[in-house]
């Protein structure tokens, strides 16, 4: 969990667990936060991609965008093994938030070029 790059986590993130303590509901909250604080630079960041692109590209990017937000929700639910004790939840949302993270990153990067 956090393979992201840890740079782009917000700071109360890394805060909020250490206050967690290992609890896992506790553990859960912070990464549905930070999952939440990431969507947000995700969606800011597809709109300032889309901005730069003529219509065809803006096509591809949202057909892009489509599928991996269907491979992510699959792969992340696949991380909830129901047999996996209660660490799965963890990992589960801890996948979300990376995989977020990472595309928001991937995007911003476009921005770059």
């Amino acid at each position: 969990m956090a393979q992201a790059n840890e740079s782009n986590l917000s700071k109360q993130f890394n805060g909020c667990m250490d206050k967690a303590g290992g609890v896992t509901t506790s553990m859960v909250e912070c990464i549905v936060a930070e999952t939440k604080l990431q969507d947000v630079r995700l969606n800011k960041a597809y709109k300032n991609l889309t901005n730069t692109l003529d219509t065809t590209r803006k096509k591809e990017l949202q057909n892009t965008q489509r599928l991996w937000i269907k491979y992510r929700d699959a792969n992340c639910k696949f991380y909830y093994d129901p047999d996996g004790g209660s660490i799965v939840r963890v990992t589960s949302a801890g996948c979300f938030m990376d995989m977020t993270a990472e595309r928001a990153d991937e995007l911003e990067n476009f921005l770059k070029y």
